[in-house]
């Protein structure tokens, strides 16, 4: 008894935060190593509704030229809730049908664009879920490029994929200006639009980049956000959320607070003790921010591995550098040679034609 005292004594002089958000599931992942800082059902399979879009956005700049030219046909009709208002026989830029799909959640520019990408919904569709099996989102299924469903049945994914799909889609500078775009002015031939995108967290949060809403009766809020601060970036994803924008807010200056940015390779200042290319110079194209708290930061360490070229030309990958948190795997950075390197000389002839291919 006297414990149970002492206990709540300490909680009264010592209060602590608890994390509470309304979500079914969130996830926090650090959007440089992928790296779940926060979870609550992560894995727990969910209607996602208009998220799918980020899905649907990354496969059209993958797989189509995106000055293509659409030409709107019958198929737009089947199209409900929230829209561009797009025509039966309007002529649009695939370009600006993705502003439209993310800016305002166009189910109508999803069934446009699948149509002129793959010739039907269902051949999107197959991409759509083709590639999220490439990335590992082992708990995605799609239906369709818009994120409707029907009786319960529609898109279905989880938290851990979605902030997944996004790490991946963030590395494509397309997807991430369109991904963070506010305002935007697209031309049809038979109109104008200006859009301004549905996501409240820019107004609530300075160090927001980007995002998608989502909302069906069914799967209820949904929501996918990005925002960086202090070499800090992360993606939260929440489902079936009625606070979302707030909790999606609290999220950040939470773990924002209790991570560092560690520069862990520093491409201005990196130096290999080698002497195999001991005449070399070697160098990093990017800097790389490790997230620890500070208890972990003790924690990080640098692997390296060379490989050992007889001939090496300038630019040649040489090696790879791998941040490390005890035996996870945060990054992999790749070494290169430099044009300031010498080649080397081979033993014969034929061995130096070898290096050469």
């Amino acid at each position: 008894m006297k414990k149970v005292i002492v206990a709540i004594i300490i909680f009264l002089i010592f209060p602590f935060k608890v994390m509470a958000i309304s979500a079914s599931g969130a996830v926090v992942m650090d959007l440089n190593s992928g790296r779940v800082l926060y979870d609550l059902n992560k894995d727990n399979k969910r209607l996602i509704a208009s998220i799918t879009k980020i899905m649907t956005c990354l496969v059209t700049i993958m797989y189509s030229d995106l000055d293509k030219v659409a030409v709107v046909d019958e198929d737009v009709l089947k199209a409900y809730g929230s829209s561009i208002y797009l025509e039966v026989g309007e002529e649009i830029k695939l370009r600006d049908l993705l502003y439209g799909l993310m800016m305002r959640s166009g189910n109508d520019a999803a069934v446009v664009i699948a149509n002129t990408v793959a010739g039907s919904m269902e051949n999107f569709v197959y991409l759509m879920n083709e590639y999220a099996s490439a990335i590992g989102m082992t708990n995605t299924h799609f239906v369709n490029a818009h994120g409707l469903d029907d009786n319960g049945t529609g898109n279905v994914s989880t938290a851990y994929d979605m902030a997944l799909l996004t790490k991946v889609a963030m590395q494509n500078k397309t997807f991430a200006n369109i991904f963070g775009t506010k305002t935007y002015q697209a031309k049809s031939n038979l109109k104008t639009y200006n859009w301004e995108g549905k996501n409240k967290l820019y107004d609530m949060y300075k160090y927001t980049t980007g995002g998608k809403t989502g909302y069906t009766d069914a799967a209820r809020r949904t929501l996918v956000t990005t925002a960086s601060r202090d070499n800090k970036n992360l993606v939260v994803v929440t489902l079936n959320d009625g606070n979302d924008f707030n909790d999606h807010k609290e999220l950040y200056e939470t773990y924002f607070d209790k991570y560092k940015a560690i520069l862990a390779i520093d491409k201005n200042n990196f130096e290999l003790d080698d002497s195999y290319y001991k005449d070399a110079k070697l160098y990093v194209k990017n800097d790389y921010y490790a997230l620890a708290t500070p208890e972990e930061a003790k924690d990080l360490k640098i692997d390296v591995t060379l490989y050992k070229y007889d001939n090496v030309y300038n630019n040649l990958k040489v090696g790879e550098a791998r941040v490390m948190l005890k035996d996870t795997i945060l990054h992999r950075e790749a070494i290169y040679i430099s044009r300031e390197s010498q080649v080397f000389a081979s033993k014969d002839l034929f061995t130096a034609i070898l290096g050469w291919f």
